[in-house]
């Protein structure tokens, strides 16, 4: 038995997309006729608004801009579907798309990810910075992770709350939820999905400064999720720079110095503090019924 199209709540974060839009949703309306649109408008200055309204759809409004993670905020505390799909308002995600994300839920994951090919990055640079930050939290969750920063993804609504303070208001909400569903044991599948060119104005993002801060969010929630994985190897570091001095110094001036002494004891202090982190993380993701 199919997911009923009533229980579907599709959210589109739009700023400046009203072209973007009048191409995404009378698409949206053919195949989920009676599924609730939310179009959350974060400040736009063009026709969003008009053209929102005009195909039928929810409008949350803001009167400037709070961000992207800010709109899906908005967006899921407003959505009353069982099931959450989110996807760009900038046309380059495919509506048809979206039954084979809602197969992975049918089939028992609890959240369904469009994973972009590399063709469908915007440019070569962002291309290998994905690749990159997908190997990365592949590392730090212990999962295969495909494409950490896709926005096109269907998920369970009451799973995806729990998360909904760990979001930040700008971008990478995609690389907060993943994690923390991968944290939470929570069930993550990956569909391949091809990736049109965005619609309308030139791409919000800006490559370096969104770039360093999508790399921050991840050593951020990877304090989160696993905080050994990143303070036993700092650790290690430091001890191991200790050893290296200490074999240096012996050998030239025959005495253990003050600055091997403070690498051995920094070594020890990060490795404890890492250990108590990870009783916390324990205990912020433990379930209360």
């Amino acid at each position: 038995m199919g997911i009923q199209t009533s229980a579907i709540s599709i959210i589109l974060p739009a700023r400046n997309e009203a072209a973007g839009l009048a191409l995404t949703l009378p698409r949206l309306r053919q195949i989920y006729p009676d599924a609730e649109l939310i179009v959350v408008d974060d400040g736009s200055t063009d026709e969003t608004l008009q053209v929102a309204e005009a195909h039928g759809a929810r409008v949350l409004r803001s009167p400037y801009g709070m961000g992207n993670g800010a709109a899906i905020k908005r967006g899921t505390r407003a959505a009353t579907g069982d099931i959450l799909v989110f996807m760009d308002a900038d046309g380059q995600h495919d509506p048809a798309n979206i039954p084979e994300l809602l197969a992975k839920l049918e089939a028992g994951y609890d959240m369904a990810v469009g994973a972009r090919a590399r063709g469908g990055q915007a440019n070569a640079g962002r291309s290998l910075a994905n690749a990159f930050y997908n190997r990365l939290a592949s590392w730090m969750t212990g999962h295969k992770v495909l494409d950490l920063t896709s926005g096109f993804r269907a998920v369970n609504a009451g799973k995806f709350r729990e998360f909904l303070h760990l979001l930040p208001n700008g971008f990478s909400y995609p690389t907060t939820s993943t994690m923390a569903f991968f944290r939470s044991a929570y069930a993550v599948a990956y569909v391949p999905v091809p990736v049109a060119s965005r619609v309308g104005t030139g791409s919000h993002i800006r490559p370096i400064r969104d770039g360093i801060r999508f790399l921050l969010i991840i050593f951020k929630i990877a304090t989160l999720y696993s905080p050994v994985k990143l303070f036993a190897p700092t650790a290690l570091a430091f001890f191991v720079t200790g050893i290296g001095y200490y074999g240096w110094t012996f050998f030239t001036q025959h005495r253990l110095t003050n600055m091997s002494m403070l690498l051995f004891s920094a070594s020890v202090i990060i490795f404890l503090i890492g250990l108590v982190s990870e009783q916390i993380t324990s205990l912020t993701y433990r379930r209360h019924d």
